[in-house]
């Protein structure tokens, strides 16, 4: 099933729009997030400090992958806030402090809320005249 799971994965990153692909990632965070907070209350530090990697994995590679340059003010606001998400959940795990982890869950749930909007929006296809940069997924 282990398998099944990750195979479909993998066909749902192939097949996702750049949109989608920054809602998986947040959806991601949310989840590794919830699953620290339950190992925290559990008593498995080791668990919850795996997760909260995980999680400030996702933050980094959210917040390295914006292009300040062409994104103006909204890339430099989104910056700020995935700078302060990483430090809640760097003060999380020192701390071993649940609130700093609902802390940012909730700035991560409201922009995931947003970018799931954005997604469903269809918009027109575009000729690329550069390389799509970014975030790359599969490989």
């Amino acid at each position: 099933m282990n398998q099944d799971y990750s195979q479909y994965m993998a066909r749902a990153v192939q097949t996702a729009s750049p949109g989608q692909l920054v809602v998986m990632l947040y959806d991601g965070f949310l989840r590794f997030c919830a699953q620290a907070e339950e190992a925290l209350a559990q008593g498995d530090v080791n668990t919850a400090g795996n997760r909260l990697t995980r999680a400030a994995d996702i933050v980094n590679e959210l917040r390295i992958s914006l292009d300040v340059e062409r994104g103006g003010e909204i890339a430099v606001n989104l910056s700020s806030i995935y700078v302060y998400v990483a430090e809640c959940l760097m003060h999380a795990r020192v701390r071993r402090d649940p609130e700093r982890i609902r802390e940012a869950r909730r700035h991560m749930a409201e922009l995931r809320a947003a970018w799931a909007q954005i997604a469903q929006q269809r918009k027109p296809e575009v000729a690329r005249t550069a390389p799509a940069m970014g975030l790359n997924l599969v490989g």
